[in-house]
């Protein structure tokens, strides 16, 4: 298959890599973005993973030495190797070290329901291991993935399996569908005009959306929401938390710091520190680490390239 997409490839000292790609045109409603990376962290690292309204795929090529952070006492919880996460409203931190050495793709939940081929509720809040629902297609990709010579050799692999995959999979409702779309989209709609575009009730929409898409549409605009103001805070001349809350439909900046709180795990002047390197935060957005890495005046380090 032709590849008309362009993949950016950021290497750094120490053998550190990181690749970016948008996905092949055909699956763009259905993909978000392509992640590669390739990297040894010298010490173990805690990583803030925020709330997510998309369903994140991560393939590890080599089985990395990661464990969820919890308050429960006794050893370290393992992180299933290769995780699907669905989405969730809450967020999740995740202690690794050693290399880190694969492929993230982020799906948009038509994407995901064509591929795993079940409502998302049964993914939501959770992370379950990429060949537990893909059984030996899984297992295959991922060794085909490894063995690739390159970046873009592995996401032409990867579009082309998700292409035969989800175009053979079952549809999403498309009125869910257009629904995701809305709340997500550059600017924030009110549930209530999403129901009338879509001729539904508000209580059916928020029935039908909750159990093919995992959370409620309340939530995921949410998060759509708090992403919008990260991206504002991420640019080259970010403006005041203040003037973000506004900008972004809070009632002030009072709310915009609780669901920080709520759905990052931190104030916004935490997040603040802990994306001056980008190494300690992973917010959803596979275009973030590309936007920042090519950023005027931007220092990069090896601790910002790290994808999950």
């Amino acid at each position: 298959m032709d590849d008309p997409t362009t993949v950016t490839v950021i290497k750094e000292a120490h053998s550190a890599e990181l690749a970016f790609r948008d996905p092949h045109p055909l699956l763009a409603g259905h993909v978000l973005g392509y992640t590669g990376a390739d990297f040894s962290l010298p010490r173990p690292q805690v990583r803030q993973v925020t709330a997510l309204a998309a369903v994140m795929l991560l393939i590890d090529f080599e089985t990395p030495v990661r464990s969820l952070v919890t308050d429960a006492p006794g050893p370290p919880r393992s992180l299933v190797l290769s995780p699907v996460s669905g989405l969730s409203d809450r967020p999740f931190a995740i202690r690794q070290s050693g290399r880190e050495y694969g492929l993230v793709a982020l799906l948009t939940p038509l994407g995901a329901r064509a591929l795993f081929g079940f409502p998302l509720w049964e993914l939501a809040r959770r992370r379950v291991h990429f060949t537990d629902l893909l059984g030996p297609d899984g297992r295959r990709l991922t060794e085909r993935l490894a063995e690739a010579p390159d970046w873009p050799t592995r996401f032409r692999i990867t579009d082309d399996f998700l292409l035969a995959r989800i175009g053979a999979g079952p549809e999403l409702p498309p009125q869910v569908d257009w629904v995701w779309r809305r709340l997500t989209g550059p600017a924030a709609v009110p549930i209530g005009v999403v129901a009338d575009e879509v001729g539904w009730s508000r209580q059916h929409l928020t029935a039908r959306f909750h159990h093919e898409v995992g959370l409620p549409p309340k939530t995921v605009a949410r998060i759509a929401r708090l992403q919008r103001v990260m991206s504002l805070m991420r640019g080259a001349r970010p403006p005041s938390w203040a003037d973000a809350a506004a900008m972004c439909g809070y009632a002030d900046q009072s709310h915009l710091n609780r669901d920080f709180r709520l759905l990052t795990g931190c104030t916004p002047a935490g997040f603040h520190t802990l994306t001056d390197d980008w190494s300690s935060v992973y917010i959803g957005n596979p275009r973030v680490y590309s936007a920042l890495s090519s950023a005027p005046g931007r220092r990069r380090r090896h601790s910002d390239l790290v994808p999950l």
